[in-house]
């Protein structure tokens, strides 16, 4: 393996220690043994269900290969995970608010566990239940554990600006140092070990259990809307009110789908990015170095967010132009230098540039959860934060199916470049977003929740 990816993950490894080790006061929140008690609880937890998630990822495609399945059937298979996602993912996503955050978290758990039961069946049928499952769990990581922190942190007391403290190592840890681990010990089951392709979804399994375990032994269980009276379809129509009356709520949905979208289709691309003459690239060493980056992102996520200034609105700002900017090498490379025409070898010149790049990307990533995350606790009114955060998940998985559907339709710098305008859309939305920061809401959830009740009187 050549030299230039050991000095691209070494410079970041160097750059996050750097980081770590550099934090002073300012940089640091004071806190009390009992939120730290709190947060590590949390943090155990979430890092077991992203563990759970991370070992599965770099199989999915592979497992199917290996049953035989063509590009398309596999496809489809994927469409029907994000699809899943959108449809039934948001309306038990949204349940949570009403039957408990707790419950939320639990089913995810048994729903991702009989997803990756199904992986042992080579048959088609029974591998799309595990998709659907699959989908499912997904909407539940990405709504159920943030309201049930949020929710949990307010009800024991603590104070708001701590919440960024666990935002931040959530995302360091679980998105971060557990992502490389997981990689590397599903690396260990498959290739060291030789147990199959169907080992990392074993191993995700039993993870998942010991985080379910600990969330039955542990954690309490809180609510979004306690109000008794209110069907599922009322919740949505509340839900979609208060995005439609709250323009912080509408940008934020917005910028997250833009972001998020771009995100998943990035997945997608960067292999054949910097393999387009099928070099022979370490995919599992890349993704490593992109978590690194990530990591590096979350930790200056955490020293912004321990400051009263520069806002979270504000340096979201110049995250989302740099986002834009570094998808944008792929075409500025296409351009720049002149492509190869040798089939196999290592990477090209224009590929490393771009691995840079792409570094650059995951470290935005890296920055851009925490801080969605402490807007989405200070704009999403509490009683139905996991309904609105699946409706924000909507338009980003038609988008990810469009994509998906799509992909061998259009040339790949084509699709960069969609993904830069995207991310240069959330950079003018966001900011907007700054601008309004400080405008007290027109109508709080109660006064929401009047209107829509006046507007549908036979709801009883």
């Amino acid at each position: 393996m050549e030299i230039f990816y050991y000095l691209v993950f070494g410079g970041l490894g160097a750059v996050v220690a750097a980081v770590e080790l550099s934090k002073n006061n300012k940089d640091r929140i004071t806190t009390t043994p009992a939120f730290n008690s709190f947060k590590n609880n949390y943090l155990l937890v979430y890092s077991l269900m992203m563990a759970g998630d991370w070992l599965q990822g770099p199989y999915v495609y592979y497992l199917y290969s290996q049953y035989g399945f063509g590009k398309g059937e596999i496809g489809q298979l994927f469409i029907a995970g994000f699809g899943s996602s959108m449809l039934f993912g948001t309306i038990v996503g949204s349940l949570a608010d009403k039957q408990g955050r707790k419950r939320a978290c639990v089913t995810y758990c048994i729903a991702y566990i009989l997803s990756c039961i199904t992986k042992h069946s080579p048959q088609y049928k029974v591998l799309m239940l595990g998709r659907i499952l699959g989908g499912i769990a997904t909407s539940l990581l990405f709504s159920a554990f943030e309201s049930w922190l949020v929710a949990e942190h307010n009800k024991r007391g603590f104070e708001q600006q701590w919440l960024s403290i666990t935002f931040s190592k959530a995302i360091f840890f679980g998105n971060g140092l557990v992502a490389i681990i997981s990689g590397l010990f599903g690396n260990l089951l498959v290739d060291t070990f030789a147990l199959g392709p169907v080992a990392p979804f074993d191993a995700a399994s039993c993870f998942l259990a010991i985080g379910m375990a600990i969330i039955l032994s542990s954690w309490t269980e809180n609510y979004g809307d306690p109000s008794e009276s209110k069907d599922l379809l009322t919740q949505f129509r509340g839900a979609a009110v208060a995005i439609a009356s709250d323009e912080k709520i509408a940008l934020l949905g917005a910028i997250q789908s833009l972001f998020e979208g771009s995100m998943y289709t990035f997945v997608f691309l960067w292999t054949p990015a910097l393999s387009p003459n099928e070099e022979d690239i370490p995919h599992g060493f890349i993704f490593a170095t992109f978590m690194l980056a990530s990591m590096m992102g979350s930790s200056l996520a955490s020293r912004l967010m321990a400051r009263s200034s520069p806002r979270v609105e504000s340096y979201m700002q110049i995250v989302f132009a740099v986002s834009s900017a570094s998808l944008l090498l792929p075409i500025v490379t296409s351009f720049m230098v002149a492509p190869s025409k040798v089939k196999g070898g290592s990477i090209s010149f224009a590929g490393c540039i771009q691995v840079v790049g792409f570094c650059a990307f995951e470290a935005c990533v890296g920055i851009f959860w925490p801080s969605i995350m402490k807007m989405r606790s200070q704009y999403i009114p509490e009683e139905a934060r996991s309904t609105i955060m699946n409706f924000f998940r909507i338009p980003l998985n038609i988008f990810v199916c469009i994509v998906l559907y799509n992909v061998n339709a259009f040339p790949i710098t084509v699709m960069f470049g969609m993904c830069s305008i995207f991310l240069f859309v959330a950079c003018l939305l966001q900011r907007r977003l700054m601008v309004i920061a400080d405008k007290p809401k027109t109508q709080d959830w109660t006064s929401l929740k009047e209107k829509d009740t006046e507007a549908d009187p036979l709801n009883i």
